[in-house]
């Protein structure tokens, strides 16, 4: 399973990341890169409803516990967990980013391995 993002997704991270502080670089950039290079970058309106991108809204499941979570999907600066915002350079941001409503993902998220399903998204 390969994610699909859009060319201006694609444009916005990698600038963002280029742009980012040496100080401010994580592990997480790096894979958050490495799967943006597997992913297919395609144009803009090939990106179905169904696909998280940046500014999507979300709903997942966490497989194992059945505990539904809503997010949107920033970009770091914007993050903010109080307001559900989370980071497209987050464990799960990168997870998710590229994949779409239905779709099961396993990743390593910081309490362990999960299997989450996106069961909703909504787009801006």
């Amino acid at each position: 399973m390969k994610p699909i993002i859009s060319h201006t997704d694609y444009n916005t991270v990698k600038s963002y990341i280029a742009n980012c502080p040496q100080h401010l670089k994580t592990k997480e950039m790096n894979d958050l890169v490495a799967e943006m290079d597997r992913a297919d970058i395609v144009e803009d309106e090939k990106v179905t409803a169904g696909i998280i991108k940046l500014n999507s809204s979300f709903e997942v499941e966490d497989m194992a516990t059945k505990k539904v979570m809503k997010f949107m999907l920033t970009l770091p600066h914007l993050a903010d967990i109080k307001e559900r915002k989370i980071s497209v350079t987050s464990p799960l941001g990168i997870a998710l980013l590229g994949f779409e409503k239905g779709m099961t993902i396993r990743w390593a998220l910081p309490g362990g391995e999960k299997t989450i399903k996106i069961i909703n998204v909504i787009n801006h």
